[in-house]
């Protein structure tokens, strides 16, 4: 089993900053792409980054973004504290939500929800205007 676990939510003004962290335990050597989504009230949860490794040299690399997000969101990895982090600046109102991470043996990026078998609690962001 894999367990997930997000920290780093909060509430901060439009145009700050937050990072999240997701810790992974268990049996995480096969999980090869770690992500992020969010949903919002009444909505439904959606992609935001993620992660995925390289066959060739197993290092996580190949970050990807959804529109929203690129140039704002950041997602690394440090593989040694076997946590994904998502630093998000110049944060704006539409960004509330609660944030999840996600893991997948897949390789590649996978954009949905479906494809992703681990998932963390969820932390909530608020950004207030």
């Amino acid at each position: 089993q894999v367990q997930l676990v997000e920290s780093g939510g909060g509430l901060v003004q439009a145009g700050g900053s937050l990072r999240l962290s997701c810790a992974a335990s268990g049996r995480t050597w096969g999980i090869n792409t770690r992500a992020w989504f969010r949903q919002a009230p009444g909505k439904e949860r959606e992609f935001v980054a993620a992660m995925t490794r390289s066959s060739e040299t197993r290092s996580s690399d190949n970050p990807y973004y959804a529109d929203s997000v690129k140039g704002r969101f950041t997602i690394s990895r440090d593989n040694a504290k076997n946590t994904v982090y998502l630093q998000m600046n110049s944060l704006k109102s539409e960004d509330t939500a609660v944030y999840y991470c996600a893991g997948t043996m897949m390789r590649g990026i996978q954009v949905s929800t479906g494809n992703y078998p681990y998932w963390g609690q969820g932390t909530q962001v608020t950004v207030s205007s």
